[in-house]
């Protein structure tokens, strides 16, 4: 399943995405965006990895600034692995395993059988980790500043969105792995006065419209109040 939630600074929306994680699993991978370029931003940070610890989720963190589709690739092959090595469910439902187990299979009623495969099905599903990225925005901005003299950089960077849109659509089409992407609103504000500006909020409204195509749910979250759009959004 994919999730994403936007918002303005300080909207509350880094708050309402980890709570939101916390819901869908027993554990969680923080991807953190952020680059610790002075002491406030590294105060930020330490005071964000401080409120985790205290929050009673467990969360892993990952610090990523700029390999973010290459990193949710990983995860999502990582839990591939680990699903078809715990679950067992290829050998008590494809026939496999010892005869004792194709003994049970020729016993079982039907029922049994899907209220089993329910049973497994959700047992993985709160065992894979909770995926949570914050923030895309940071990540759109450190490829920015890296880009900024080239010519190209626009190409350059809508190359990185498809490839990030390309692994976010895996994850849209999994109901047992969940990512959840928090991001920015940049576009309510007054029109930037230099280029760099300009690009950067062109882009990240590009960006969000993407993902929110392929996303599942997309909340909204303003003074701290979620509300969630594609429940609510005109169908024409």
């Amino acid at each position: 399943m994919l999730v994403l939630v936007t918002g303005g600074a300080r909207s509350g929306k880094s708050s309402f995405a980890e709570l939101y994680s916390s819901r869908l699993g027993q554990q969680g991978k923080y991807i953190a965006t952020a680059q610790a370029y002075d002491e406030e931003m590294r105060a930020r940070i330490g005071l964000h990895q401080l409120q985790r610890e205290n929050g009673g989720f467990a969360w892993t963190t990952v610090e990523e600034s700029y390999a973010l589709a290459e990193t949710l690739q990983e995860l999502y092959g990582n839990a591939i692995c680990e699903r078809d090595s715990d679950s067992g469910l290829e050998e008590r439902y494809a026939g496999g395993g010892s005869s004792n187990n194709e003994e049970k299979l020729i016993k079982a009623d039907a029922d049994s059988l899907v209220d089993a495969a329910l049973e497994d099905s959700q047992k993985l599903e709160h065992e894979q980790p909770v995926i949570l990225v914050d923030c895309l925005t940071l990540w759109l901005s450190n490829w920015l500043l890296q880009y900024e003299q080239d010519s190209d950089v626009e190409e350059r960077l809508q190359s990185l969105l498809e490839k990030l849109n390309s692994v976010c659509r895996q994850y849209a089409a999994d109901q047992v792995r969940h990512l959840v992407l928090v991001t920015n609103e940049v576009g309510y504000g007054l029109v930037p006065e230099y280029k760099l500006g300009r690009q950067f909020r062109d882009l990240s409204g590009r960006m969000n419209q993407q993902l929110a195509r392929e996303a599942d749910k997309v909340f909204l979250v303003t003074a701290g109040i979620p509300i969630e759009l594609k429940s609510i959004r005109y169908e024409f």
